[in-house]
């Protein structure tokens, strides 16, 4: 199982509709994160600064899964409107690095 941390920005004004939009996620959308080795992805919000930490089997598989996933298509669709950076998950990406832990 891995953690990834990563990090996303709202547009300026978005942050009632980003957590408007997050209050129910579609049961289609759950479904396929679930299907791709998701187990848990929780997001804290700053301002305008968006934190998310994914547990999932394996983060760069579960990219590839959901690429053209048509629930998730739709769902970036609707995020690009309010982040102030696609994600296309065209990309490589491995989340932030880990710089310190507690163990």
């Amino acid at each position: 199982m891995q953690r990834v941390a990563l990090h996303t920005r709202l547009k300026p004004g978005q942050e009632a509709e980003y957590e408007r939009v997050h209050a129910v996620i579609p049961p289609e959308l759950d479904a396929a994160l679930r299907a791709a080795g998701v187990r848990a992805w929780r997001i804290w919000r700053d301002g305008l600064d968006l934190f998310h930490v994914v547990e999932v089997e394996d983060y760069r598989a579960m990219r590839r899964a959901l690429a053209a996933h048509p629930a998730n298509v739709a769902w970036q669709a609707r995020m690009a409107e309010l982040l102030d950076v696609e994600d296309d998950y065209s990309g490589d990406d491995s989340g932030l690095g880990l710089v310190w832990e507690l163990p």
